[in-house]
């Protein structure tokens, strides 16, 4: 009850004193109700009906959810032709860059760098290594100095590999006005990055050094985040390493903590139904079944609990035990931070790409 009988009786210090209160309840009282809301949500839709008669049968009863889930993120369809320009970006002993700019529809482009070893005889594996928030390519390939990256993108060209490093908008401002832009228009930037990421592939498919059918993705934060949300919806990347993303996705959205998205700052990460689909991280990780799949998590990152990361990664690899191929899913686990494990992520994917 207030602590009045009548509002116009007491003074204005009682009168906001009780408005406060009652604004205080109000807004816990919602967010309580919310939460319980998406985790009831959650724990509902993502009870999938797959067939693990086969891997083959799996692929297939995933394709509803496949579609969903593009849907989600929201597709964007873009030109037929390529319009293809190229700049210079480095060049050293054991490899070349450029960058290559493509037309995806008129005033719009994608922009990425295109890496290739000196050595090499007929057509490669291609990895696409996607840089995390504040980065570029050129932490990708050393150029600027990181502790989270090791160089990763020049260790796998010397290890053999192609390598193209998309360029994303990065900074959480910029991203925010392009997500309200998306959201006018029924679709997200995620899903205008998915597109992005699957044109550029569009492009690389019929380059004369790549070979079409070994295409690996391996991103950091939130290139972790695109590898995760692309590999799903995207058949010709045969493998994928997820770094520094891979979440207990309920925890991780809805409920606060100090690793939580909902106390931050990060507007673009919000996806309208993400939830509704039944699309945690385990789920994500299903509709990448049967192709291989690593996760590299640090126990010190702080996006997220580890606990809480084991405990989806448990769900996701039950998916791979029912068609006994548990050997395509492997959770990298370590004791350090938000980084790259440059010579796990190449063992795996040469597991995976070169053999």
């Amino acid at each position: 009850m207030p602590s009045y009988k009548n509002a116009y009786e007491v003074g204005e210090d009682m009168r906001k004193r009780v408005v406060d209160d009652r604004q205080s309840l109000m807004r816990r009282e919602t967010e309580a109700w919310l939460v319980e809301q998406c985790r009831r949500t959650i724990e509902k839709e993502r009870a999938w009906k797959l067939d693990y008669r086969s891997p083959e049968a799996f692929q297939k009863s995933c394709d509803p959810y496949r579609k969903k889930w593009m849907h989600t993120l929201g597709e964007f369809a873009f030109k037929a032709d390529f319009d293809v320009q190229y700049e210079p970006f480095f060049e050293n002993d054991h490899s070349s860059a450029r960058w290559v700019y493509i037309t995806l529809a008129e005033g719009l482009q994608a922009r990425f760098v295109l890496a290739l070893p000196k050595k090499r005889s007929g057509r490669l594996p291609l990895v696409i290594a996607q840089h995390g928030i504040s980065s570029s390519p050129e932490n990708v390939f050393g150029c600027v100095s990181s502790t989270l990256y090791h160089n990763y993108g020049n260790a796998l060209l010397k290890a053999g590999f192609a390598v193209i490093a998309p360029s994303n908008i990065t900074e959480a401002h910029p991203r925010a006005r392009l997500q309200r832009l998306c959201l006018l228009l029924g679709k997200t930037i995620a899903g205008l990055e998915v597109s992005k990421i699957r044109r550029i592939i569009d492009f690389a498919v019929n380059l004369p050094e790549i070979d079409p059918e070994r295409i690996g993705m391996w991103g950091i934060s939130l290139g972790g985040f695109y590898t995760m949300f692309t590999t799903p919806v995207e058949p010709r990347i045969k493998t994928g390493v997820i770094c520094a993303f891979f979440n207990h996705r309920y925890a991780k959205m809805a409920v606060s903590s100090q690793y939580s998205f909902l106390d931050a700052d990060e507007e673009h990460i919000w996806i309208p139904g993400w939830f509704s689909g039944g699309f945690s991280d385990a789920e994500l990780l299903a509709m990448i079944c049967p192709r291989p799949v690593q996760i590299q998590q640090g126990r010190a990152d702080g996006i997220g609990w580890w606990p809480l990361q084991h405990e989806e990664f448990q769900l996701a690899r039950k998916y791979y035990e029912k068609l006994n191929i548990t050997d395509r899913i492997k959770y990298a686990d370590h004791q350090g931070g938000h980084e790259i494990l440059v010579d796990e992520g190449i063992s795996f994917l040469k597991k995976w790409l070169c053999n």
